[in-house]
């Protein structure tokens, strides 16, 4: 189990009043948090035709385009695209630095 799941059932009571929009990846996520939208698959669609699950994969994809943006961002720097080889307890903080400095560059 990854670091990322515990933290997410450690923190499902808290998390269950947050709409997540994920990619397909994470379908996972689903059976654990009710309140979750991915984009529809065509082999899973069978109560929609082809064009009602291309407007609501379209609308999830609006939403969620920003996000990706972000995270495209944060990967320049190699704390998030690559392996940490560095103290775990540091690793939080230097994280939140570049969050900052993505952040600031979007503002600015």
């Amino acid at each position: 189990m990854g670091r990322l799941t515990m933290v997410f059932k450690a923190t499902m009571n808290v998390l269950s009043k947050i709409l997540v929009l994920a990619d397909s990846g994470y379908r996972g996520i689903q059976s654990k948090h009710s309140n979750s939208k991915f984009p529809i698959q065509a082999q899973d669609a069978k109560s929609m035709n082809e064009e009602e699950r291309k407007a609501y994969n379209k609308e999830i994809s609006k939403e969620r385009f920003e996000i990706e943006h972000i995270i495209g961002r944060t990967k320049v720097f190699s704390i998030a695209s690559e392996r940490y080889r560095n103290r775990r307890k540091n690793f939080g903080l230097r994280y939140n630095l570049i969050c900052g400095i993505v952040n600031y560059q979007k503002t600015a």
